[in-house]
């Protein structure tokens, strides 16, 4: 189980993006938070992966609670989620192949050795090709480059996936491809899956359910503040 428990977070002293938010996902679960943008949705994700230290509240993650975040988390807990961002040139090493950057996360943990087999067992998964892979970022598309990115995502093999507008950038064939890739990865490892989005359409033939941010608030009694939502 994914929990979060009145998590308030931002960016400002005193000026919250989110205030007094609860949210869960069961084991392999796919869960959808719908929302417009800038209205905090993507800060509630960066909690939820560990990459953003709430003010207030707390993320359990299969019974354990989460004691930091980012690099302070334990390696086995935060390396249990995968994490694909909106905006794929943001959250992609532009010096890295796309063969590099798929790697990345085995190199990061130690398991250089694994990245080879990894990068040609994921790339024609998400529908890259060998030529491709020799490419850097500026060198192919945005539906590419996502590819790629989500071949990262799932290289540590992740018990959680955070899909932040995985495809708000991508055309209607790239976002159904990357889409089938997640169902998929979920069907074979259980995974349970928190999908952000403005496309209520995509998220509720996408998810088990889904979630309105508006409903968030009003269960809490508050009006979500606004913010700046990380890529």
């Amino acid at each position: 189980m994914l929990e979060l428990r009145d998590i308030t977070a931002g960016y400002e002293r005193r000026r919250p993006v989110v205030s007094g938010v609860s949210l869960t996902v069961g084991p392999g679960e796919s869960v959808g938070l719908l929302g417009p943008s800038g209205c905090g949705k993507s800060t509630l994700a960066r909690v939820a992966a560990l990459l953003h230290r709430p003010d207030a509240g707390t993320v359990t993650v299969d019974g354990v609670t989460a004691p930091g975040w980012r690099h302070r988390a334990p390696r086995a807990l935060r390396t249990s989620f995968g994490v694909v961002f909106q905006q794929p040139r943001l959250s992609a090493d532009p010096r890295l192949r796309l063969a590099d950057l798929i790697a990345e996360p085995l190199r990061a943990t130690g398991r250089r050795t694994e990245a080879a087999s990894a990068v040609a067992e994921l790339a024609p998964a998400v529908g890259l090709t060998a030529d491709l892979l020799t490419r850097r970022p500026h060198e192919v598309s945005d539906g590419q480059l996502q590819r790629a990115c989500l071949a990262r995502a799932l290289v540590l093999e992740p018990r959680w996936l955070i899909c932040d507008e995985m495809t708000a950038m991508l055309d209607a064939s790239t976002t159904a491809a990357l889409v089938a890739v997640v169902e998929g990865y979920r069907a074979r490892t259980g995974a349970g899956l928190l999908a952000v989005g403005h496309d209520r359409t995509l998220l509720e033939r996408w998810c088990d359910r889904t979630v309105r941010w508006a409903d968030l608030g009003a269960e809490r009694g508050t009006v979500p503040g606004e913010g700046p939502e990380a890529a």
